[in-house]
């Protein structure tokens, strides 16, 4: 009895360390996670166009890097793939006729909890799938379910 219950103890912290890695892996740059070899696998290439995501008129450049994601489990892993739930980005917008460059660091938990407690709602998806965090960043099509509740409470001018 008490060997099944050491086994469950070890399993559990076993999953939780593997989910602690992963999560520290994905956060990691290319240049981070191996030496100054110059030289990148084409598996390991992106692109950087896929990173940013342009303003409606074309003026804005936006490119979001994650800091932090949660070690919590995803629910409902079966069918929606392998996500993890995105705590702090850091926000680069790029003004493309002046070359000016604006950054903020936002805590998107805490974005939502506020909007929850002034307007009663909340947009965001933070749960982001592993395959769109490409270096550390997040592809230019998910930055719209992240910075939502930021733009609902005018923290971002996108």
């Amino acid at each position: 009895m008490i060997n099944g219950i050491m086994e469950e103890d070890n399993l559990a912290k076993s999953k939780i360390e593997a989910n602690e890695t992963h999560s520290k892996s994905l956060l990691e740059t290319t240049s981070e996670s191996k030496g100054t070899n110059s030289r990148i696998i084409f598996e390991e290439f992106t692109d950087e166009r896929t990173l940013v995501s342009y303003d409606v008129f074309g003026n804005k450049q936006m490119k979001i890097k994650v800091l932090e994601v949660s070690d919590e489990n995803p629910p409902s892993k079966w069918k929606f793939g392998d996500r993890v739930k995105v705590c702090k980005i850091l926000v680069t917008i790029k003004h493309l006729t002046s070359q000016e460059i604006e950054e903020g660091e936002f805590d998107i938990e805490a974005i939502e909890r506020e909007l929850a407690e002034k307007r009663h709602y909340t947009s965001t998806n933070r749960w982001i799938p592993t395959i769109d965090i490409k270096n550390g960043y997040v592809v230019g099509s998910r930055h719209t379910t992240l910075i939502s509740d930021a733009s609902a409470l005018d923290y971002i001018v996108f």
